[in-house]
């Protein structure tokens, strides 16, 4: 098996900063993306700044084999938008010598699983290869690997509208009158939105983001409405404003409660959608608010940005485990559950905690998080480093922590914490830099 490559499923920020580093270390690897370009699915939210400078979106290894090519490092003060992240940073690092030959888009995985054992069988497991089921260019093809870094992301996968996690009364009937992500308006979509009622729902940056593109919209066409909707106040969307170690991040929470404030936008709290309902050309949304029943009539257009989840599909074979709450990582759970705590900013973790029952396996990036939020690159980055080490043998280097990241200026915290622990959470792993939590 050793001479078998490192299967890298998904071609994003963390799955090209995995090819690098064991690229960087000189593991064979192969990486399947399933779009027709790395960053496939950056690309669908292009249009959108980045509130991490460019100093938090490359990655270390990257970095260094993009400058031995000739690459300049751009400005790390500059927030880039999506598609500079893909242009000048994805792109040339797809193209370097080390790791292009071994890159293969429009590759659709169906299934991984070990070589003619399912997932019952454990005698002589760990020895056996996996075999990768995908296709690609309407063929179906199998490929053996020695290890899995599963870094497919959740942004395919978005959570739908209704307040149950499931989909509302009649929300995919009327899926011409919804969107899911952050819409790209600065072309007017051809009138979509311009002077129409939109509701946004959702409250994390993306929804942020899409009421203040729509704003852009507002500013050109008085007439255009914003509708806001979140399960739960206002305010505890406003992030932590000065105290942000980003401040693009901060800033973003106070531009949308200043637009609040203005009347701008109309804020539905806590609104828990149940149906949506065809009225004439538009949509009523249905459900309570504050437990009464409530309607919010008259929307022509939904944009839907209440998260993502993963999809565990390919992976039936195989013996993964996930937090039965958040789908995470199991021993990622407790850093990461707003039930617990609400620090946006999590200690960097590596490969221990990210060890999979199935040798080999691990499920990296923001699918690592399952349906948490607030996934920041260089934490995936910090991951991959620490896997293709454990991966390429180098047992220390996978056990330290070489990361810190910024911290959100806000945590609330549902338990006492102690002196050996980071929001109440007992320390695991040898940290190289100071623990950056609450």
């Amino acid at each position: 098996m050793n001479s078998l490559p490192i299967a890298i499923i998904g071609g994003g920020p963390v799955g090209m900063a995995a090819a690098a580093h064991l690229a960087q270390r000189q593991q064979p690897f192969i990486l399947l993306e399933k779009g027709d370009s790395v960053g496939a699915s950056v690309w669908k939210w292009r249009h959108v700044r980045l509130f991490s400078a460019w100093e938090f979106n490359v990655d270390r290894a990257a970095a260094e084999l993009l400058t031995q090519s000739g690459w300049q490092f751009p400005d790390k003060n500059v927030l880039p938008t999506g598609e500079a992240l893909i242009t000048e940073y994805l792109l040339p690092l797809s193209r370097l010598p080390q790791i292009k030959p071994f890159i293969i888009t429009g590759a659709d995985v169906k299934s991984i699983h070990r070589k003619d054992m399912d997932k019952m069988k454990t005698l002589g497991r760990d020895s056996v290869p996996f075999e990768i089921v995908f296709e690609t260019s309407g063929e179906m093809r199998r490929i053996e690997a020695s290890a899995i870094i599963d870094s497919t992301g959740t942004w395919n996968t978005p959570n739908p509208i209704g307040a149950s996690g499931d989909f509302a009364e009649g929300e995919q009937q009327l899926s011409a009158h919804v969107y899911y992500g952050i819409q790209d308006t600065s072309n007017a979509q051809d009138g979509r939105y311009v002077g129409k009622s939109i509701a946004v729902v959702g409250s994390g940056h993306s929804a942020i983001n899409t009421i203040l593109e729509l704003h852009q919209l507002q500013l050109l066409n008085p007439d255009t409405e914003i509708h806001w909707i979140l399960r739960k106040s206002a305010s505890e969307t406003y992030g932590g404003g000065e105290a942000d170690d980003l401040p693009a991040r901060g800033e973003l929470g106070q531009r949308v409660k200043t637009l609040v404030e203005q009347g701008k936008v109309r804020v539905h709290t806590p609104f828990l959608v149940q149906k949506l309902q065809q009225a004439g050309n538009q949509v009523s949304l249905i459900g309570t608010l504050n437990g009464v029943e409530y309607t919010l009539p008259g929307i022509d257009e939904i944009v839907v940005n209440t998260g993502a989840r993963p999809d565990f599909t390919f992976l039936r074979e195989l013996r993964y485990q996930a937090d039965p709450a958040l789908e995470s990582v199991p021993a990622l759970a407790d850093l990461i559950d707003p039930n617990i705590h609400s620090c946006g900013t999590v200690r960097p973790h590596g490969e221990f905690e990210l060890r999979q029952p199935e040798k080999n396996l691990y499920i990296v990036g923001s699918k690592s998080y399952g349906r948490a939020p607030t996934f920041l690159m260089a934490t995936g980055y910090e991951q991959v480093r620490s896997v293709a080490a454990a991966l390429a043998g180098d047992w220390n280097a996978a056990r330290q922590v070489e990361l810190k990241l910024p911290e959100t200026g806000v945590c609330k915290v549902g338990g006492p914490a102690s002196d050996s622990s980071c929001c109440g959470i007992p320390v695991q792993i040898q940290l190289k830099t100071k623990s950056t939590c609450c």
